[in-house]
């Protein structure tokens, strides 16, 4: 077999590790995303839980910079402390490097089986928990396919000539497997991914002992990087986390590294194949450093927040918003688009801090939050009118017809996210401040009703969000299926809401116009946002002209 064969065999495992480690994610993501957010929010109380929470999260999700995004948006928002985030990510990579050391069992039996579970999850039913389940099953069978095919791949470097002269420099060198090892995990985006190759490599015989403890290091290092470039542009509270995460590992791998240099650590205790050393030394590692860290993270955050956040300056604020519209790019239409899909998104983040926080005016009616509230769609109305003007100049130029459609569709957006930001600020905060005048309250088990409605359209909401960002046809479709689910919710409130009603309970009496007011505003709210998907599937040929038949 020739190098080059073995190369293309090499590469295409793993690229299906790769996929399978981020279908496994998003699967998850999307079914229990929300749930998983909350649950690691209310777990984060000090260093010790915040650590196990990360822990947990990083298992889950197979991923700990997925929980460095998650956290980082935390912090951004003022829901955690810098400290206790940075103790959450490193109980993130503690629990990224368990699932490598789960995933070297001989887990080959279980391939058909994941294979075959999740195709008949995914298939059987158009329920989004059971697709999402079958996604899961199905990565998770794809993933431990793609290790057998990384060993299998790897087994004729051996036979090499060229490897053992590559891999003597390296053992000479081991600032540059560090640096190398670095690369991949930067390149993977996945710390996991990572281990899991040159595990793979070293039980073949391709990775000698020697370098066991450099690939380690130069892969945590590597990983560390990826959360800190990501959050680059965020705000700056919400970089602190990344940032102190990366501090504190790079601390300790150079430190190791050094080490290491000076004075070779034996590995002979631990026992199996050199690829079972590389798992044990990355669990240890990160082990090592979380218990370590938890005693620093306090004045590491201190540091880092001195140095990046600035001291409000109170002789001259600033009080205006950086626009993504650029007049000086109206003359390339594509440019021109992209800019305004930056101020949607940017418009998005607003609408969903509506939604968010307009259900507790409902239990806790606050006239400063429904100042905020109305603020917010002002704000709106303004951005609104800009892309609107900005839109319009574009089309004063000369487009194709990719451009112009594309152009129509951004309108269309715009319109639809305006509208929804009205019902939110006009008619629910009205809604909410009729219910505090009447000193009025929803029955029990109507109040859990329209908490359940908000929860729904709320995802649905920022499901269509994500769609501006990544026009997934299948993203689309369920979020379009989504729109029945609402419309039967809807339903069925109504329904009980007048049984209710019929036998007497005096809540629903006293609620009962606003009750029915709120569901069918959510229920408009949802349809807005959900024909969001409907470009996406025009453009797949998965949507009728007409429901008539």
């Amino acid at each position: 077999m020739t190098g080059t064969v073995v190369l293309i065999n090499l590469a295409g495992a793993v690229a299906m590790l790769l996929w399978a480690t981020r279908m496994v994610r998003t699967g998850v993501e999307r079914a229990y995303g929300d749930l998983l957010r909350r649950k690691l929010r209310l777990a984060l109380g000090n260093r010790v839980t915040a650590a196990a929470a990360g822990f947990a999260m990083a298992i889950v999700l197979q991923s700990s910079t997925a929980v460095a995004l998650i956290v980082s948006g935390f912090s951004a928002s003022g829901y955690i402390t810098n400290a206790i985030g940075i103790a959450t990510l490193l109980g993130a990579d503690l629990g990224s490097a368990f699932v490598v050391r789960i995933l070297r069992h001989d887990l080959s039996l279980l391939v058909p089986i994941l294979l075959v579970a999740g195709t008949v999850a995914f298939r059987a039913t158009e329920a989004r928990g059971w697709r999402q389940a079958g996604r899961i099953l199905f990565g998770l069978g794809l993933l431990v396919l793609s290790l057998h095919m990384i060993a299998e791949a790897a087994a004729p470097l051996n036979e090499s000539s060229l490897l053992p002269v590559v891999i003597d420099y390296l053992r000479q060198d081991w600032v540059t497997a560090f640096l190398l090892a670095g690369i991949v995990a930067w390149l993977f985006h996945s710390s996991v991914a990572a281990i899991l190759l040159f595990a793979s490599l070293a039980d073949r015989g391709v990775i000698p002992i020697e370098l066991v403890l450099p690939l380690v290091l130069g892969v945590n290092f590597g990983a560390a990087l990826v959360a800190a470039v990501l959050t680059r542009g965020g705000p700056v509270e919400g970089r602190v986390i990344p940032l102190g995460k990366m501090l504190i590992r790079g601390i300790s791998t150079m430190g190791a590294l050094i080490i290491d240099l000076l004075h070779p650590i034996p590995l002979d205790w631990i026992g199996g194949s050199t690829g079972n050393k590389i798992v044990v030394c990355h669990l240890i590692f990160n082990g090592v450093t979380v218990l370590a860290s938890l005693f620093v993270v306090n004045k590491i955050s201190e540091v880092l927040t001195r140095v990046l956040v600035r001291p409000v300056v109170t002789e001259r604020v600033i009080d205006t918003r950086l626009s993504a519209l650029n007049p000086n790019e109206l003359a390339d239409p594509h440019r021109a688009a992209n800019n305004v899909l930056r101020e949607l998104i940017a418009l998005c983040d607003k609408i969903e801090l509506m939604l968010v926080h307009i259900i507790d005016l409902f239990e806790r009616p606050d006239k400063t939050q429904m100042t905020a509230i109305e603020q917010l769609d002002d704000e709106i109305d303004s951005m609104h009118r800009d892309i609107k003007f900005y839109l319009a100049r574009i089309s004063e130029s000369i487009l194709d017809s990719e451009s112009s459609q594309r152009c129509d569709e951004l309108m269309s957006v715009t319109i639809k996210l305006e509208q929804t930001a009205d019902i939110i600020s006009q008619n629910m905060v009205t809604r909410a401040r009729k219910k505090q005048g009447r000193e009025v309250r929803f029955s029990e088990q109507g109040w859990s009703e329209l908490k359940d409605l908000h929860a729904e359209v709320l995802q649905n909401a920022r499901q269509a969000f994500n769609l501006l960002i990544n026009s997934d046809v299948e993203y689309a479709r369920q979020l379009a299926a989504r729109k029945e689910v609402v419309r039967r919710m809807v339903q069925q409130s109504e329904e009980m809401h007048m049984r209710r009603l019929r036998g007497g309970t005096q809540e629903s009496f006293e609620s009962s116009s606003i009750h029915i007011d709120m569901i069918r505003d959510l229920k408009e709210v949802n349809s807005l946002l959900v024909s969001l998907a409907y470009p996406v599937l025009a453009r797949a040929g998965m949507l009728r002209e007409s429901r008539l038949l």
